[in-house]
């Protein structure tokens, strides 16, 4: 059996709300949060091919006071947990809870490449190798300034497997 070198690690990074799950405006209750038809079909797809499934998100929600980063993990938990029936594995989740208009600017609010950086450090990931798929401009931008070779948008990901 052939090896895979560390620096051959490939993963599919995702944004979280209108990605993953239909956008509302700051969801941080299981009850708001719906999976997008399809997700976890186009999931299984990558992690089948050995990506590791690795989630990005800005939770400005959080720097605004509409809800604190421990409604945010409590949702996190909850959302790994469905995931989990669904027999995938998330790998890990990055999130940003800063605004620049609260918090002032940081590196890891997209489409600045804080979150994904870290991710291609912690796991020896290779960009080259890598996709991301994300619902907004500043997701495919995080993307290309981190250096992923493949960024897409979720609705036409999804138009492509037949599942709107």
């Amino acid at each position: 059996m052939k090896s895979i070198s560390a620096n051959q690690t490939k993963a599919l990074f995702l944004d979280r709300d209108g990605t993953i799950n239909i956008e509302k405006n700051y969801v941080y209750r299981k009850e708001d949060f719906e999976f997008i038809p399809g997700i976890f079909d186009l999931i299984r797809k990558y992690r089948d091919a050995g990506f590791l499934i690795i989630i990005t998100t800005n939770q400005s929600g959080i720097a605004r006071g509409f809800y604190t980063g421990e409604d945010y993990q409590k949702l996190t938990d909850w959302m790994l947990a469905e995931f989990e029936k669904e027999g995938i594995k998330i790998t890990k989740v990055y999130h940003c809870p800063h605004h620049p208009d609260y918090t002032g600017d940081c590196i890891c609010r997209k489409p600045h490449p804080g979150m994904i950086l870290r991710a291609l450090h912690e796991f020896n990931i290779n960009p080259n190798l890598s996709v991301l798929i994300g619902d907004k401009k500043s997701d495919i931008l995080a993307g290309q300034n981190a250096g992923i070779r493949e960024n897409h948008y979720i609705h036409e990901v999804l138009s492509r497997q037949g599942t709107d």
